[in-house]
């Protein structure tokens, strides 16, 4: 058998990805992974507080070249009963600081509608659970979008949303992801679900391999607009993390280095100055390991980042004492893949 051969414009291999892997954590079945009570914007001005419960379970049968979620999941099928114990144990602790969640999210890292990760049977308890959040949060991939879903809203109290990955909208940059989709898949689920009622959340990410800065802003506000004209409620961007094996060796040939504080800062500001019709937030929790910012600055730009998340305009920056770079590189503007800008 001929090895095919892996460059820049192939695909990446499930095996190949997997074969970069390290270890996977230690979980433990009966308990969640993590818990986060963290604010959530609603809409432009108006925060909530959402608990975050990090669910233990199958691992995702996609094998994307940039995920790093299989790290805590089970090697085997979700047993059943699993799932309602550990959102009890979760939904059982005092509320952190902020107040009491009154939305809740629910990351399996793997699908909410893969039946191997979420037992069907476990889907009315789950429901009961947690009935009485004004909205909740579940995560799925776009092609295993199914029936599950609206009568899984029906059992809720609140709204549903489903979060899917798009990660970008060039269909060639998509295809080398591993994602198991194209951007036209992500459309028509999002779109099933929107005309059932359920609002879509989209994750984008700011950083891919094979692509430096300047191309990373272009591709991540590409896949912005993209996503709202699919019907997004919420576009999330996500700056691309390494540590997940193949995006290390990546880096090790010269082929992916992770996006800096500056780029990330200007992929929020350009997107919500575009005013697409989504809400446009981009996500802090790894910002402490962006590089191009030190101990003075790196407070004070996470701070205007999340008063821009919330206020979804552009906010000026303030001078900065230090001597990061905060310059974006630039270039002419590249074509946005067919995709239409939003009015």
């Amino acid at each position: 058998m001929t090895r095919r051969a892996e460059g820049p414009g192939v695909p990446p291999a499930a095996a190949a990805v997997r074969a970069s892997r390290g270890p996977k954590a230690s979980v433990d079945p009966t308990l969640p992974a993590g818990i986060e009570d963290e604010t959530e914007v609603a809409a432009p001005g108006v925060s909530v507080r959402s608990r975050v419960v990090f669910l233990v379970g199958a691992e995702c049968p996609f094998t994307c070249a940039m995920c790093d979620l299989w790290r805590h999941t089970l090697d085997g099928p979700t047993p059943p009963g699993a799932l309602p114990a550990q959102l009890r144990a979760a939904l059982s602790l005092p509320a952190r600081s902020g107040g009491p969640p009154t939305w809740v999210k629910l990351y399996n890292a793997s699908n909410f509608t893969d039946p191997r990760a979420v037992p069907p049977d476990d889907l009315p308890e789950i429901a009961a659970l947690v009935a009485d959040f004004e909205r909740v949060v579940v995560e799925t991939h776009p092609s295993l979008v199914d029936g599950s879903l609206p009568r899984f809203a029906a059992g809720l109290g609140g709204r549903l949303e489903v979060a899917m990955g798009l990660e970008t909208a060039d269909p060639d940059r998509l295809r080398r992801l591993g994602k198991g989709m194209t951007r036209d898949d992500f459309a028509s689920a999002a779109a099933r679900l929107v005309a059932q009622g359920i609002d879509v959340r989209a994750f984008v990410l700011v950083g891919l391999p094979d692509c430096d800065d300047a191309a990373a802003l272009d591709l991540a506000l590409d896949a912005v607009r993209f996503a709202a004209a699919a019907g997004a409620r919420h576009v999330s961007l996500i700056p691309t993390r390494p540590g997940n094996g193949h995006l290390d060796r990546l880096a090790a040939a010269g082929r992916f280095r992770p996006v800096a504080a500056a780029t990330a800062e200007a992929a929020l500001e350009r997107a919500l100055a575009a005013s697409p019709r989504s809400l446009v937030t981009l996500d802090l929790w790894d910002w402490p390991l962006l590089a191009g910012q030190c101990d003075a600055c790196r407070a004070p730009r996470a701070a205007r980042i999340a008063a821009m998340n919330l206020a979804q305009r552009p906010l000026d920056r303030p001078a900065a004492a230090c001597g990061c770079a905060t310059a974006v590189p630039s270039r002419a503007p590249a074509p946005l893949s067919g995709v239409s800008p939003c009015p």
